[in-house]
């Protein structure tokens, strides 16, 4: 604990002298995304190497093609009709920017495959009708953001679930460690996958010990990930921790986070487009968050994002992901009083507690994270003013080591041995599944909406 204290002090006298260059956007920087006009890295698509429709493609091989669906297109390609900046593709019509295939119409910005017609940046396809935001498949008609499926009808922002969409996936942090026990917890999560499935896995941030990856050729990505996960075959959506930006855990390396960005380039099964992002399967909206930059209150382009991500977002199921718990039984603890320490500066987390509290809390069903290496789901909940949803907290940070667990925060269920968490959402039903480093389930519970 001294050491710890000691050196953390050592970072707020480090960090006091004056707070890291961020480095520029550029294509080489930001590979996956495309450079937004403050010069940040935004996300783009899924398989893709551009942002939402109308940003600049990064690594569109052609300079003329444009964004649309996240996807480098030609104006006016495959006989379509596009005007006004429009997209059209298979005899597509689109205009104002709309974006059309496979005969759709789309006006306004929206999206239409397959003969839907959307308007107002609404998505549709198969027939479906879309305006004002709303997404509509299988002839389903959707208003004012609203989701509709199978010939169902939503409107003013609500949303109706496909009873069909299943999304299934692994929760683990702290797993950087390249150890048997690291191998031992990955092999249990490769027989859990091929028996019951997974789309993705999560990792919740310290990806790699003891400081991060110094390029995309780190031998470390060998040890640590490649050959751990060699039997999962799922993609990895990653969050950074701590000891992702270097100094043993400090955090105070800040370039070293964008060598995980760069290695996305490098191997499509390792998803980490941007410090910060998101992404949707159905009617599950999964949002990642970087709280090393809120120990360090350089968090404000997150902030804003989220701001506007969470309450926007018309999805049945939010899920958020980051590195740094709210509240935990570990021997980290609560943000705020991380480590015992309430009074320094940066290491106490009160930049996690109120990032949380202000941007997640009451917002997403659930904020799932790491940092402790033991497994929890907590009683503990957190809201805001003027929400009943209660967000639920979990802790997955087993993955490779474990430390005790020392809080008294009260728990459904707590771990201190190794395992993982493994995630099904159906409809309306969140069930998550506590398994050990031999595959043996643990505890499980189910929550519905």
């Amino acid at each position: 604990m001294f050491r710890t204290l000691l050196l953390a002090t050592l970072a707020t006298l480090i960090w006091s002298c004056g707070n890291p260059p961020a480095a520029p956007c550029t294509p080489a920087s930001c590979p996956t995304g495309c450079c937004t006009a403050d010069g940040e890295c935004a996300p783009g698509g899924e398989n893709s190497a551009c942002g939402s429709s109308g940003n600049a493609c990064v690594n569109c091989a052609d300079s003329a093609q444009t964004c649309g669906n996240a996807a480098c297109v030609s104006p006016g390609s495959g006989g379509g009709t596009a005007t006004g900046g429009g997209t059209a593709t298979g005899g597509g019509t689109a205009t104002g920017g709309g974006t059309a295939t496979g005969g759709g119409t789309a006006t306004g910005g929206g999206t239409a495959t397959g003969g839907g017609t959307a308007t107002g940046g609404g998505t549709a396809t198969g027939g479906g009708t879309a305006t004002g935001g709303g997404t509509a498949t299988g002839g389903g008609t959707a208003t004012g953001g609203g989701t509709a499926t199978g010939g169902g009808t939503g409107g003013g922002g609500g949303s109706t679930a496909d009873a069909g969409t299943i999304v299934r996936f692994v929760a683990i942090g702290d797993t950087g460690k390249g150890n048997t026990d690291q191998a031992l917890v990955g092999a249990a999560i490769g027989s859990r996958c091929a028996t019951s499935g997974c789309d993705f896995v999560v990792l919740l941030g310290d990806n790699f010990y003891p400081s991060g990856v110094s390029s995309t050729t780190d031998s470390q990505w060998q040890t640590a990930f490649v050959t751990p996960y060699a039997s999962v075959n799922a993609p990895f959506y990653v969050a950074l921790g701590n000891h992702d930006y270097g100094g043993e855990g400090l955090g105070i390396d800040f370039p070293k986070g964008q060598n995980e960005i760069d290695y996305a380039a490098v191997n499509p099964k390792w998803r980490l487009p941007a410090f910060h992002y998101r992404w949707s399967i159905g009617d599950v909206e999964f949002f990642v968050g970087d709280t090393n930059r809120s120990m360090f209150s350089i968090d404000s382009t997150m902030r804003s994002d989220f701001d506007t991500w969470l309450p926007g977002s018309s999805a049945l199921w939010k899920i958020v992901f980051a590195h740094h718990p709210y509240k935990s039984n570990g021997k980290h603890g609560n943000a705020g009083s991380y480590d015992g320490a309430p009074f320094i500066p940066i290491v106490n987390g009160a930049g996690v507690k109120s990032f949380v509290e202000e941007r997640v809390c009451g917002r997403a069903d659930f904020y799932i994270t790491g940092h402790d290496h033991n497994n929890q789901w907590l009683q503990t909940t957190c809201t805001r003013s003027g929400s009943t949803l209660q967000t639920q907290l979990i802790v997955s940070g087993g993955a490779a080591s474990t430390t005790a667990l020392e809080g008294s925060n009260p728990t459904y269920f707590e771990t201190d041995n190794l395992g993982f968490t493994y995630i099904v959402i159906s409809g309306r039903s969140f069930t998550a599944t506590f398994y050990d480093s031999l595959g043996v389930q643990q505890y499980t519970r189910t929550v519905t909406k």
